[in-house]
């Protein structure tokens, strides 16, 4: 089983192509897209952790998320309404979550923060909001789909990006 992280998906979200410069022409060639990113890198078993701002005025988050890849969390946004919190799909809903992956100790929200716990002791922060454009301070991650082919990474792929 592998671990996944991602963020800012804004599925249904029409101004988020504007917002965030996607190369989408239109919200369902957006969405349909990120649907089949996330399902060709995450397999059935894996875990993925989302953390935040899943969908954005979308009409049938429950049949979405049902149809992703994965067992997964949601880490909640400054987007994530009720609607999408209390979907039956997610097998946690949290505003912040501390775990280890690989051996590494992981503090996730949706927001950077410029300090967090065991931060001296090589915890690292993995976030999203900033949608790439956010300078990351050492051992800090930006998950969000903006920064990542609009798909979710491994924590290999976010520790290759730095030396």
């Amino acid at each position: 089983m592998a671990v996944f992280f991602t963020a800012d998906t804004h599925f249904g979200h029409a101004a988020a192509r504007a917002f965030y410069r996607r190369p989408f022409a239109t919200v369902a060639e957006m969405d349909a897209a990120m649907v089949a990113r996330w399902n060709a890198a995450v397999a059935p078993g894996d875990e993925v952790w989302h953390l935040g701002d899943f969908a954005v005025r979308h009409k049938a988050p429950g049949p979405l998320l049902d149809g992703l890849h994965g067992r997964k969390h949601l880490i909640t946004g400054n987007n994530d309404p009720a609607a999408v919190t209390a979907l039956p799909g997610w097998a946690s809903v949290a505003p912040y979550m501390e775990l280890e992956v690989d051996g590494a100790r992981l503090v996730l929200c949706h927001y950077a923060f410029r300090t967090w716990r065991d931060m001296a002791r090589g915890a690292q922060n993995l976030h999203g909001h900033s949608h790439g454009r956010l300078h990351p301070q050492a051992r800090q991650y930006d998950v969000g789909v903006d920064a990542w082919d609009f798909r979710p990474v491994t924590l290999a792929e976010l520790k290759g990006t730095r030396r």
